[in-house]
Protein backbone atom coordinates (compact mmCIF):
# COMPACT_ATOMS: atom_id res chain seq x y z
CA UNK A 1 0.00 0.00 0.00
CA UNK A 2 1.14 3.50 -0.71
CA UNK A 3 1.17 5.73 2.34
CA UNK A 4 -0.80 8.96 2.49
CA UNK A 5 2.47 10.90 2.61
CA UNK A 6 3.69 9.22 -0.62
CA UNK A 7 0.37 9.96 -2.34
CA UNK A 8 0.60 13.57 -1.21
CA UNK A 9 4.18 13.86 -2.61
CA UNK A 10 3.50 12.03 -5.86
CA UNK A 11 0.30 13.90 -6.73
CA UNK A 12 2.10 17.10 -7.87
CA UNK A 13 4.55 15.02 -9.92
CA UNK A 14 1.73 13.25 -11.77
CA UNK A 15 -0.13 16.52 -12.25
CA UNK A 16 3.00 18.13 -13.71
CA UNK A 17 3.61 15.21 -16.08
CA UNK A 18 0.00 15.22 -17.31
CA UNK A 19 -0.13 18.96 -17.93
CA UNK A 20 3.36 19.18 -19.45
CA UNK A 21 2.78 16.42 -21.98
CA UNK A 22 2.05 17.83 -25.40
CA UNK A 23 -0.85 16.45 -27.33
CA UNK A 24 0.04 14.66 -30.54
CA UNK A 25 -2.47 14.59 -33.33
CA UNK A 26 -2.12 11.87 -35.95
CA UNK A 27 -2.75 12.90 -39.51
CA UNK A 28 -2.72 11.25 -42.88
CA UNK A 29 -1.30 13.07 -45.84
CA UNK A 30 -2.96 12.03 -49.09
CA UNK A 31 -1.29 12.55 -52.46
CA UNK A 32 -3.26 11.36 -55.51
CA UNK A 33 -0.97 9.52 -57.94
CA UNK A 34 -3.15 8.40 -60.83
CA UNK A 35 -6.77 8.45 -61.89
CA UNK A 36 -7.83 5.53 -64.06
CA UNK A 37 -10.66 6.41 -66.43
CA UNK A 38 -12.75 3.28 -66.92
CA UNK A 39 -15.26 2.44 -69.63
CA UNK A 40 -17.79 1.15 -67.08
CA UNK A 41 -18.62 1.64 -63.42
CA UNK A 42 -15.80 0.17 -61.27
CA UNK A 43 -16.98 -2.60 -58.93
CA UNK A 44 -13.72 -3.99 -57.53
CA UNK A 45 -9.97 -3.43 -57.83
CA UNK A 46 -7.00 -5.77 -57.37
CA UNK A 47 -3.31 -4.95 -57.67
CA UNK A 48 -0.54 -7.42 -58.54
CA UNK A 49 1.88 -8.11 -55.72
CA UNK A 50 4.73 -6.35 -57.53
CA UNK A 51 2.49 -3.33 -58.14
CA UNK A 52 3.02 -3.40 -61.91
CA UNK A 53 -0.57 -4.19 -62.88
CA UNK A 54 -3.95 -2.92 -61.68
CA UNK A 55 -7.07 -4.97 -62.43
CA UNK A 56 -10.41 -3.13 -62.40
CA UNK A 57 -13.70 -5.07 -62.50
CA UNK A 58 -16.53 -3.10 -64.13
CA UNK A 59 -20.29 -3.54 -63.79
CA UNK A 60 -20.46 -4.78 -67.39
CA UNK A 61 -18.43 -7.89 -66.51
CA UNK A 62 -15.06 -6.80 -67.88
CA UNK A 63 -11.72 -6.78 -66.11
CA UNK A 64 -9.60 -3.88 -67.33
CA UNK A 65 -5.85 -4.35 -66.91
CA UNK A 66 -3.73 -1.23 -66.47
CA UNK A 67 0.07 -0.92 -66.33
CA UNK A 68 2.07 1.20 -63.86
CA UNK A 69 1.68 4.29 -66.02
CA UNK A 70 -2.13 3.97 -66.04
CA UNK A 71 -2.34 2.76 -69.64
CA UNK A 72 -5.05 0.23 -70.48
CA UNK A 73 -3.16 -2.85 -71.69
CA UNK A 74 -5.91 -5.45 -72.01
CA UNK A 75 -9.54 -6.32 -71.29
CA UNK A 76 -10.80 -9.70 -70.11
CA UNK A 77 -14.52 -10.54 -70.29
CA UNK A 78 -15.60 -12.42 -67.13
CA UNK A 79 -19.40 -12.13 -67.23
CA UNK A 80 -22.08 -9.80 -65.90
CA UNK A 81 -22.66 -11.43 -62.48
CA UNK A 82 -19.13 -11.11 -61.15
CA UNK A 83 -18.90 -9.27 -57.81
CA UNK A 84 -15.26 -9.49 -56.81
CA UNK A 85 -11.78 -10.20 -58.20
CA UNK A 86 -8.44 -11.08 -56.66
CA UNK A 87 -4.95 -11.85 -57.97
CA UNK A 88 -2.84 -14.88 -57.02
CA UNK A 89 0.38 -14.29 -55.06
CA UNK A 90 2.60 -14.54 -58.13
CA UNK A 91 0.22 -12.70 -60.46
CA UNK A 92 -0.46 -15.82 -62.51
CA UNK A 93 -4.10 -16.35 -61.52
CA UNK A 94 -7.25 -14.26 -61.48
CA UNK A 95 -9.94 -15.28 -58.99
CA UNK A 96 -13.44 -14.24 -60.10
CA UNK A 97 -16.29 -14.45 -57.57
CA UNK A 98 -20.01 -14.43 -58.32
CA UNK A 99 -22.52 -14.32 -55.45
CA UNK A 100 -25.50 -14.83 -57.74
CA UNK A 101 -23.97 -17.92 -59.38
CA UNK A 102 -22.35 -19.04 -56.08
CA UNK A 103 -19.05 -19.62 -57.89
CA UNK A 104 -15.37 -18.80 -57.71
CA UNK A 105 -13.71 -19.15 -61.09
CA UNK A 106 -9.93 -19.46 -61.23
CA UNK A 107 -8.38 -18.18 -64.45
CA UNK A 108 -4.76 -18.59 -65.48
CA UNK A 109 -3.15 -15.39 -66.73
CA UNK A 110 -0.62 -15.84 -69.53
CA UNK A 111 0.77 -12.49 -70.61
CA UNK A 112 1.94 -12.25 -74.21
CA UNK A 113 4.87 -9.97 -74.87
CA UNK A 114 6.16 -8.92 -78.27
CA UNK A 115 9.91 -9.28 -78.69
CA UNK A 116 11.67 -7.13 -81.24
CA UNK A 117 13.86 -9.47 -83.29
CA UNK A 118 14.67 -6.96 -86.00
CA UNK A 119 18.28 -7.48 -87.08
CA UNK A 120 18.66 -10.76 -85.21
CA UNK A 121 19.85 -13.87 -87.03
CA UNK A 122 16.96 -16.16 -87.96
CA UNK A 123 16.35 -19.51 -89.60
CA UNK A 124 13.12 -20.14 -91.46
CA UNK A 125 10.36 -17.79 -92.54
CA UNK A 126 10.43 -14.43 -90.72
CA UNK A 127 6.65 -14.46 -90.13
CA UNK A 128 6.61 -17.92 -88.50
CA UNK A 129 5.04 -17.89 -84.99
CA UNK A 130 7.34 -18.44 -82.06
CA UNK A 131 6.61 -19.47 -78.48
CA UNK A 132 9.01 -18.99 -75.57
CA UNK A 133 8.17 -20.93 -72.41
CA UNK A 134 9.53 -19.63 -69.11
CA UNK A 135 9.93 -22.20 -66.36
CA UNK A 136 10.34 -20.18 -63.19
CA UNK A 137 9.53 -22.88 -60.64
CA UNK A 138 12.86 -24.76 -60.77
CA UNK A 139 14.61 -25.14 -57.42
Amino acid sequence: MISTFAKFCLAPVFLTVLTAASWVLAAVEVTPQKTLKTEGVPVDVAVSQDGNLTFVLTDSGSVLIYDQMGNLTDTVEVGPYVDQIDIGPRGERLFVTSRKNKTVEIMTLDFIHEINTLGSPTKGPPEAPMVIAVFSDFQ
